[in-house]
């Protein structure tokens, strides 16, 4: 039985292209509001952390540091973040613990540079996600942005 391993990855331009193929696929599986694929701009600046099985990649995040510049209810002005950009796991490897494993390993990886870890989510599986988030990483609530539609979508 192969081994999962966790790294923070270097980049290059191999990697790139995988992650942004990785990112064609999560837009076509439509289960997050408003996702769209990745382009090489929205990777710059941003660190990789893979998941990785017998050279398989089985997930990856990608995140940066940053500091609060307005402040808020859950941590003030000039607090150093590391702020989650993105969380994905292969399908096949959903449920068992990449994800969480990935989280832990980055926790670990940023505790000297930042105080707060953040993130948004956009899945359409809410309760799936939050059950992820809040019961399996132990994050906390801050905010949600909810919406009931009225009228249906207008498709032009």
């Amino acid at each position: 039985m192969k081994q999962m391993m966790i790294e923070e990855a270097v980049w290059n331009e191999e990697l790139a292209d995988t992650l942004i193929r990785f990112s064609e696929d999560w837009e076509k599986e439509n289960s997050c509001w408003g996702y769209r694929r990745n382009t090489w701009d929205d990777l710059k600046g941003e660190r990789v952390f893979l998941a990785r099985e017998g050279g398989q990649i089985l997930g990856y995040l990608l995140g940066h540091a940053e500091t609060e510049k307005k402040g808020c209810t859950a941590y003030p002005k000039g607090t150093q973040l590391f702020e989650v950009s993105e969380l994905y796991v292969i399908p096949s490897e959903r449920s068992k613990g990449v994800g969480k494993a990935i989280m832990q390993f980055v926790q670990e990886r940023v505790r000297d540079q930042a105080q707060v870890l953040v993130l948004t989510a956009a899945a359409r599986n809410a309760r799936a996600i939050l059950h992820f988030y809040l019961d399996e990483i132990g994050m906390e609530f801050y905010s949600a942005w909810l919406f009931l539609r009225l009228q249906p979508d207008n498709p032009s």
